[in-house]
Parts: C-alpha cells; sequence; structure tokens
C-alpha cells in the first residue's frame, strides 16, 4: 500500500510566526475555543506538538494535552517553536508513516494522525491569530487536506465529540479557509471583541 506524505513545515512555520505575533497582555485574552484563553491555547499546542511528535515516534504519550492557562510555561516563546521543530522532523521520516500510531489516547493508521496532527496546527493557529488581531495566511494545500480529513468526520456529534464542535454554515463558494473553518465549528467571522 502506497501512502501519500506531506511536509508539516509549512503549517508549523505559519504558527510559529503567529506565536511570535501574541503579546503577554493577550495572554488572558478570549479565543474561538469556547471558556479557553489564549494563554490555555497556548499550553493545548505545547501538549500537542509534544503528542504528535511522540506519534511520529511511536512512543505511546501518557495522556491527552490540556488547555490549562495555569499550566503555561513561563519559556513557552522558546519551547513551542523548538516542539515545532521537533514535530516537523519526526514526521519526516519514513517509518513515522507505517502502521499505526498513537495521541490523546486514539490509535489510528499514521497518515490519518499525521492529518489530525496538520489539522491541529492549521486550525489552532488560526485561533490564536484572529484572537491575538493578526493575519492568518496558511499554505493553501494544508488547508484543503485538513478541510478533506474535516469533511470526511461528518457532522454525527458522535463521530465530531472531541475532535470538533458543531459544524457551522458557510456557503459553498466561500473561501477553504472559512469552509474548514466551519466544518471545525468555528464561525470564520470569530472576533474577539
Amino acid at each position: 500500500m502506497e501512502t501519500t506524505t506531506f511536509d508539516l513545515a509549512p503549517a508549523a512555520e505559519e504558527l510559529r510566526r503567529v506565536l511570535a505575533g501574541v503579546r503577554d497582555a493577550q495572554l488572558c485574552d478570549p479565543t474561538p475555543c469556547e471558556a479557553t484563553a489564549v494563554a490555555g491555547l497556548l499550553d493545548h499546542v505545547l501538549g500537542l506538538t509534544l503528542a504528535f511528535r511522540m506519534a511520529a515516534e511511536k512512543v505511546v504519550p501518557g495522556g491527552a494535552p490540556q488547555a490549562d492557562a495555569a499550566a503555561l510555561p513561563a519559556d513557552w516563546r522558546a519551547r513551542l517553536p523548538a516542539q515545532l521543530d521537533d514535530l516537523v522532523e519526526a514526521w519526516r521520516k519514513p517509518d513515522a508513516w507505517e502502521g499505526t500510531a498513537e495521541a490523546g489516547g486514539v490509535e489510528m493508521p499514521a497518515p490519518v494522525m499525521a492529518v489530525v496532527a496538520l489539522d491541529e496546527l492549521v486550525v489552532h493557529g488560526w485561533d490564536l491569530a484572529v484572537a491575538t488581531g493578526q493575519e492568518y495566511r496558511p499554505d493553501e494545500e494544508s488547508v484543503r487536506r485538513c478541510l478533506e480529513f474535516a469533511e470526511s468526520v461528518g457532522d454525527d456529534p458522535e463521530a465530531r465529540a472531541g475532535l470538533y464542535g458543531p459544524v457551522v454554515p458557510v456557503p459553498d463558494d466561500a473561501p477553504v479557509l472559512d469552509r474548514l473553518l466551519g466544518q471545525t465549528g468555528r464561525d470564520p467571522a470569530w472576533t474577539a471583541r
């Protein structure tokens, strides 16, 4: 069976750019993720970059990433870029794409896990950008891959539980990023104010 691989670097690089624009005064600001402040979302991204790197390395992590603002370490500005680099490098190894992988207590085929990792980077990159008043410029290939995955989840509440909120209707001719956001339960017009 042939596996289609892809590089997480473009999505990681855009997320890195957004992270550099987060100001300390914004850490308590709301995000599109219900009841999660910027600091909580940053804590979540710290956890997911580690969990999905471990998934690529076939190491079973000890739990699911959280979103706890109080747990955000003081050195997050240095740790997150380093963990993004490690995540990208882990998924560049051919054996990362073989067999199954586990993250957050969920085991699935490794190529699907890679798409979930990509989806986390792209969608949470938007969450952080919009929450902190920044422009978001993800690469279209990554967004299209994530949209295909999000659409495959469907609108069954049970299938979406823990992954996405209810689908937000978005016009079929909307930009691909807006369609992805709607599929993940986000309103593309969301603003912090």
